[in-house]
């Protein structure tokens, strides 16, 4: 390993001097930021790591509890958790934004932390100081699809097209009212939905949006269906007319396919997060639930990459076994992107593998290395500062070292993976 004060340390402190485009959040532009300590701790990453070590999840969710009093009762475990990278968030954020430089938040220290982290998240400054201190330019957005796109700027928050209803939930009858509502088109078969589909396109791009996104199961299978096949289906569930479980399969692969044309017709990348099986933990806290196994395979989106080829995929995975396949489809395919570190691969370790697979196989135009999928902006800065050191190794040991580029040329290649990529592949001037 590099030795400190060197070589890694140099090209990490020029990383973070790029300002950054943030191309995949939960962030609510309304209330894109903490109000309290409790807005950073009671984050599902530490309710779910503290619930596995003993902690109920009743402590924590009883709805009669004021912020205060969760993270009370939540920092009772916080030292359980110390040896963790997520941990490490927590002390970063304390450092950076609250001027708190001891070795942990304790029973002891906790309250005068959060009394005066209060007071500084009340500032009608803080939410550009976050961005700034963080070098953030841009935050991408998961609008759900009736979102009226309303009430902030656009140009900071950029608008995304979130998928997931649309494709699993449409047998929901609040799903389809919410259709009908936002594009005043009365579904009832496939020609009414896709032209509210199409509709929905129109008010997203009208506003900015740069993309759609879609969080997809290990086994689903996106392939082309017949319209004339799927038009008594939606006839029925839109007469409220329950669908067997095949017949819900091909009306959710019919939906993805219309959304991926409309992609096509809009110029819209489609980022696609793939392999999640929703609730596996069903007794889990809130949002700490859900898990993912190694059945996915990009070999179930070849039919989909082909028959979109102007159609950008950034792909997200989850296991570095994954990861070599989604290396060697963007090796292949112009239109599959390398996109972040998600998740449970969003580690150190994981990240320097899968990072050091990627930078050495794929084309350095088809990476985008980091985005934060944070729901809080105060997230942003220790999500982005772990990838750009672990980048900041890679590019001194595999480059500079091994390969005797200079720092120069490092530095371009990272900026280019950080950046640049994100401008071009989501076409941001």
């Amino acid at each position: 390993m590099i030795p400190p004060d060197s070589l890694s340390d140099r090209l990490f402190d020029t990383l973070c001097s790029i300002p950054l485009i943030d191309p995949h959040t939960h962030i609510d532009p309304l209330s894109p930021h903490c109000e309290t300590l409790a807005d950073i701790l009671t984050y599902h990453y530490y309710t779910e790591l503290v619930h596995s070590t003993g902690m109920p999840r009743e402590v924590i969710e009883h709805p009669d509890l004021s912020a205060k009093e969760k993270l009370s009762r939540l920092i009772d475990f916080l030292d359980r958790i110390d040896n963790t990278i997520q941990h490490e968030w927590i002390m970063e954020m304390c450092r950076v934004f609250f001027d708190f430089h001891e070795d942990a938040l304790t029973p002891e220290n906790w309250e005068s932390v959060y009394d005066s982290s209060e007071k500084k998240m009340a500032s009608d400054s803080w939410e550009t100081s976050v961005l700034e201190t963080s070098g953030i330019e841009k935050v991408f957005l998961t609008n759900d699809f009736d979102d009226p796109l309303e009430g902030w700027d656009t140009q900071r928050y950029v608008p995304c097209l979130r998928c997931d209803d649309l494709v699993f939930h449409l047998s929901r009858p609040e799903v389809q009212g919410r259709l009908e509502h936002v594009t005043n088109i009365s579904v009832k078969d496939v020609r009414t939905f896709s032209m509210a589909i199409a509709s929905l396109f129109e008010h997203f791009t009208s506003h900015g949006a740069k993309a759609c996104a879609v969080s997809l199961p290990p086994d689903f299978l996106p392939v082309s269906r017949i319209p004339s096949d799927i038009d008594p289906l939606l006839q029925q569930l839109f007469l409220g007319k329950n669908l067997s479980e095949s017949e819900r399969r091909a009306v959710q692969q019919y939906v993805f396919w219309i959304l991926a044309q409309c992609c096509q017709e809009y110029s819209l990348p489609f980022q696609l997060m793939i392999g999640v099986h929703r609730q596996v933990y069903r007794r889990g806290v809130y949002q700490g639930q859900d898990l993912f196994d190694q059945q996915t395979s990009l070999f179930q989106f070849r039919e989909l990459f082909n028959a979109f080829p102007n159609v950008k995929f950034p792909i997200s995975v989850l296991t570095s076994s994954q990861n070599q396949e989604l290396v060697a489809y963007s090796w292949i395919f112009p239109n599959v992107y390398c996109f972040g570190h998600w998740w449970y691969s969003n580690v150190p370790t994981f990240i320097d593998r899968d990072e050091r697979a990627r930078i050495q196989a794929v084309p350095k135009t088809k990476q985008m290395g980091w985005y934060s999928d944070v729901y809080k902006l105060e997230f942003a800065l220790p999500k982005c500062h772990m990838y750009r050191r672990v980048l900041a190794n890679i590019l001194a040991e595999d480059f500079v070292l091994a390969r005797n580029w200079s720092e120069d040329r490092a530095i371009d290649l990272g900026k280019q993976i950080l950046r640049t990529n994100v401008e071009t592949v989501f076409d941001i001037h």
